[in-house]
């Protein structure tokens, strides 16, 4: 990252509530030092809450953004203070209201393509783990026990992968590299997207046949509770459900009963309805491998992100400077 004129001002503040940014601030205080922004942590575990960001964020100029409520009502009193720029952290848009923005005059953009292969690998590790019970098997050894459950082969088997931008990508091509026969569904994405062998069907074909499906599309509208009673029921028995995309793609009371009736041989979720998950949710207890939304968090993804919101970043603020 090269300086800018603007480093020879006063700093832009911006602030910081991006997880896993916040994780390794502090290798970016001298590359953001260097583009004018003076970054300033939030001291959070996940998200700042709607109130937290009305009253915080009329001090900034700038706003790197991870899973918070960036809604009009944030925005709004934002603008009326000092803010002048956003930068979503990451793909998911799902908690910012672009529109507001526009309609404020704030320029944001999110940073996209940065950790497709990165979550896949975490989707890939999950796809292993439940298929061989290495989650299971590991806790029964520090339990004491030694467990020998019988999985299941992946080469020859189906899988339905929700999503076929990068993340999807990157898991079809790792799933088809185990043998994997492999059904994507986006109807955003023609064609076999550069997989030869790739099949294509629209959500919820497929199910039937499916050995295991994987989440990684976009929260929408339509997206919503695309896991639902009705489409877990036609998911073939002892089918094993993956999500590393948003937690609301799946109704979690009815994955809930799907897993206790069996009929959901287990799952691994690295994001939830609510998070973090709460402490009494049912899920803790159920045959279920849990995260904690950290599927982009490597040492170089997160630098690669970053580096990408800060550029973004002191961009605008250079265009939206006073005069």
């Amino acid at each position: 990252m090269s300086a800018s004129p603007a480093a020879a001002a006063s700093p832009a503040r911006v602030l910081v509530t991006c997880p896993p940014m916040l994780g390794q601030i502090a290798a970016f205080h001298g590359p953001a030092a260097a583009l004018g922004l003076e970054l300033v942590p939030a001291q959070v575990t996940q998200i700042m809450t709607e109130p937290e960001l009305i009253a915080a964020l009329p001090e900034y100029d700038g706003w790197i953004i991870g899973d918070d409520p960036a809604t009009a009502a944030v925005f709004e009193a934002a603008r009326a203070g000092r803010l002048r720029a956003a930068v979503k952290w990451g793909i998911g848009v799902d908690n910012v209201d672009f529109a507001a923005c526009g309609r404020l005059g704030i320029p944001i953009v999110n940073t996209p393509g940065m950790f497709g292969a990165e979550v896949a690998d975490v989707a890939l590790g999950y796809v292993i783990g439940l298929a061989r019970h290495l989650f299971e098997i590991d806790s029964g050894v520090r339990a004491g026990g030694w467990p020998k459950p019988a999985g299941i082969s992946l080469a020859g088997r189906r899988a339905v992968v929700a999503g076929l931008g990068d993340i999807g990508r990157s898991v079809a091509a790792r799933l088809m590299a185990l043998g994997m026969e492999v059904t994507a569904c986006d109807p955003g994405v023609q064609g076999d997207a550069g997989l030869p062998g790739l099949s294509r069907a629209a959500w919820p074909e497929g199910l039937e046949q499916a050995d295991i499906v994987v989440l990684t599309c976009a929260l929408t509208a339509s997206s919503r509770h695309m896991v639902n009673a009705e489409t877990l029921a036609r998911m073939k028995p002892g089918v094993r459900l993956v999500n590393v995309a948003r937690g609301p793609l799946i109704d979690e009371p009815a994955l809930v009963a799907a897993l206790r009736a069996g009929h959901v041989h287990s799952a691994a979720l690295d994001v939830f309805e609510t998070e973090p998950l709460p402490m009494d949710s049912p899920l803790r207890t159920l045959p279920c491998v849990l995260g904690t939304h950290n599927g982009s968090n490597t040492v170089d993804a997160v630098h690669r992100a970053s580096g990408e919101a800060m550029e973004r970043l002191a961009g605008f603020l250079q265009e939206t400077a006073p005069a």
